[in-house]
């Protein structure tokens, strides 16, 4: 018993070791697993890529988590994230100077938790309105045409998914409260390719679509 209390123990230490210095890496201070010194670009070609695995993931709600346990320092995860990036092929890494690492990401890198409209009391038609995302990790970001709310489908549900791009093309997912209060600033439009009508909100003179106005005018 007492054997296997040192090896969990050491096993304890040495999880938390490695993401120690996974941190001092991504703050530009630190050592590869290799004990190199080589920086890596912030955007490798495929020549220059190392296969890595830094064993987090993601969760849909925001979470992250590390070799299962969830990372519940916010200053760290904020470092984490400001280092996580998107490849073409939607897979996700963490670039640090001296190396980089895969992690999953289960839906979207961050969660928008809360938006506010300014002006505040500007008509909802009005195009020149800004429509400002928080997000979970205390980001905030400006809807429009460098940071696109985007709404996707469910095929079989019928239920939205809509997400606003944070920066290089890692979105947040924007929560459910929050998706409710952004269909309060919704208005109603034709389409202009369709000519269909679609509910969407204006945000520095874009429109977004948020979903269909359409009814099936069916009667009881």
């Amino acid at each position: 018993m007492a054997e296997q209390r040192r090896v969990m123990g050491d096993k304890t230490v040495r999880s938390g070791s490695d993401l120690e210095r996974i941190a001092a890496a991504a703050r530009g201070k630190g050592q590869s697993r290799n004990g190199d010194h080589d920086r890596v670009k912030d955007n490798p070609s495929a020549s220059d890529r190392r296969d890595g695995d830094f064993e987090m993931r993601i969760g849909r709600d925001g979470t992250w988590y590390y070799k299962g346990t969830p990372i519940t320092r916010l200053p760290l995860v904020k470092l984490f994230a400001s280092v996580l990036r998107r490849e073409p092929d939607g897979s996700h890494w963490l670039v640090t100077p001296v190396e980089r690492g895969t992690i999953i990401v289960e839906d979207a890198p961050f969660v928008a938790v809360d938006v506010d409209r300014k002006p505040a009391d500007s008509l909802l038609v009005a195009e020149d309105v800004e429509l400002i995302f928080r997000t979970n990790l205390d980001e905030t970001v400006v809807a429009g045409a460098d940071h696109p709310i985007r709404v996707e489908i469910d095929a079989d549900t019928g239920e939205p998914a809509p997400y606003i791009d944070v920066r290089n093309g890692l979105e947040a997912l924007i929560n459910r409260p929050t998706f409710y209060r952004l269909v309060e600033f919704a208005v109603e439009r034709a389409d202009p390719a369709s000519g269909s009508k679609v509910l969407g909100v204006w945000s520095k003179g874009q429109f977004f679509p948020l979903g269909s106005a359409e009814t099936d005018g069916s009667t009881s």
